[in-house]
């Protein structure tokens, strides 16, 4: 908790990083964009390898392959090409998602018999499948939508990272005692 405390002006760094970053998504859209393909290259690489890591214990190995080669091939492709457009980069991602969520369901289908609970997987599945639907029908929408999103969220967890800062500095300043003196132990 000390070590906290004395570190607040570090959650004050990351929320003001956070509320410019998100300022900066809604104003200039387009370097946003790009920023989102090298970031999704990353993950979908990153995901993929966790995949196909858990491939080899899980019961639907084919699946959770074909999804882990996919969102691996996903990602260098985005890597690759960063300077593919907004539509390019949106239908990469309503094809990642679609794939993503038909993997999953089949997976959770085959997980009914092992274990309880495969509605989830299901689930995550089917939102997937129909996340990348709606980016294939409406893309542009998407795309602004996208960024507006991130831009927001951005935002808003700069804004509770200063808040928190504030918060940890003023319990400092309460566990300090006046003028800085050490606190005193009960």
């Amino acid at each position: 908790m000390e070590e906290l405390t004395r570190t607040w002006w570090v959650y004050l760094v990351r929320g003001a990083c956070a509320i410019l970053f998100g300022l900066l998504a809604i104003l200039w859209p387009g370097i946003t964009v790009f920023a989102l393909v090298i970031v999704f290259g990353v993950y979908a690489i990153v995901n993929g390898v966790f995949a196909l890591l858990g491939s080899r214990e899980r019961g639907s190995r084919t699946w959770m392959i074909a999804y882990g080669v996919l969102s691996v091939l996903a990602g260098v492709a985005a890597l690759v090409w960063p300077g593919i457009t907004a539509l390019a980069l949106l239908f990469l991602i309503a094809a990642w998602a679609v794939v993503v969520g038909v993997a999953e369901i089949m997976a959770g289908i085959r997980l009914r018999k092992a274990t309880t609970g495969e509605w989830a997987f299901i689930l995550s599945g089917v939102l997937a499948v129909l996340f990348g639907v709606l980016l294939f029908v409406w893309p542009a929408a998407g795309a602004l939508a996208v960024v507006w999103l991130i831009g927001t969220m951005a935002i808003v967890y700069g804004v509770a990272l200063t808040a928190l800062a504030f918060r940890v500095r003023a319990l400092h300043s309460r566990r300090a005692g006046p003028a800085g003196a050490a606190p005193t132990v009960a």
